[in-house]
């Protein structure tokens, strides 16, 4: 086998092991799985180690393949319950980010939203306003141009589905962070688009 093949089937290894982790542990953590995954393979050349995109789409493959239907029930599942959550901070301009959007989702991963104020205490009075218990953090992400920056976030368990919402300044509807699995702009779906999507007949 040449050098360039074996690279090749190390990727495509990593990746199916990263994504049964990410499964395993319910997480979103593609580095932590990716390095795990290197780690029980005994990968040291990161030269073979999978990229995001990869990983996701063996995550997706995994789901297809082995979830088939049930999956794809869970998925609408995620994205009402998702569209009842926009609906709630319609306010906020909210959009749809994350697995739940792409379609590789399952109930342990949950649904993560943007919404856009440039006061987050508006996020944290609704929260008041409807009742939900919550916990607050800051995550930095990752914007064009290599720039950082810090943002609260909010999570929460609806029913038994987690949800984790990113409050972002609203010039970020025009610029928004980047996504971890492709690094492009995670623009998101609005909610006629999530409406849209649930109204067609395949599964994703």
């Amino acid at each position: 086998m040449s050098g360039r093949n074996r690279s090749n089937t190390n990727r495509q290894r990593l990746a199916y092991e990263a994504a049964r982790i990410l499964i395993e542990q319910g997480t979103y953590e593609f580095d932590k799985a990716r390095r795990k995954a290197a780690e029980r393979a005994g990968i040291g050349d990161k030269r073979c180690w999978p990229s995001n995109e990869e990983i996701q789409e063996a995550l997706t493959a995994h789901h297809r393949l082995f979830r088939g239907d049930k999956q794809a029930r869970e998925l609408r599942k995620l994205r009402e319950q998702a569209l009842a959550a926009m609906r709630t901070f319609a306010t906020f301009t909210p959009r749809l980010v994350g697995p739940v959007l792409d379609g590789s989702a399952d109930k342990m991963q949950g649904v993560r939203l943007h919404l856009f104020t440039d006061n987050p205490e508006e996020v944290v009075l609704r929260f008041l306003d409807q009742g939900i218990p919550w916990q607050e953090r800051e995550d930095v992400l990752r914007y064009g141009g290599g720039t950082r920056r810090t943002h609260p976030v909010f999570s929460f368990v609806a029913g038994d589905t987690p949800f984790e919402i990113i409050v972002l300044p609203v010039g970020s509807q025009r610029n928004p962070p980047l996504s971890q699995i492709d690094e492009r702009p995670e623009r998101g779906a609005r909610i006629a688009e999530l409406i849209r999507m649930l109204e067609r007949p395949s599964r994703s």
